[in-house]
């Protein structure tokens, strides 16, 4: 599923997600709990304000951010 998310750009660009709208209301992520890396995407599991562990992922090539699971 597409989403919209808002992210720190540190370091880098997107190096991180700081929230993201999930049907029609901002979650902001409390922490992050892991993060890898492929070719062509970063990968985030996260702990949302509604204690949801969720994972996202960032497909570099298109801009475009993804939730994986719920």
């Amino acid at each position: 599923m597409r989403i919209e998310v808002e992210t720190y750009s540190g370091f880098k660009a997107d190096e991180r997600p700081l929230r993201f709208r999930l049907g029609g209301r901002w979650l902001a992520v409390e922490e992050v709990l892991d993060r890898w890396y492929g070719p062509h995407a970063a990968h985030f599991r996260v702990r949302a304000e509604d204690g949801g562990v969720y994972a996202l992922r960032h497909d570099q090539r298109e801009d475009r951010w993804m939730l994986e699971s719920l």
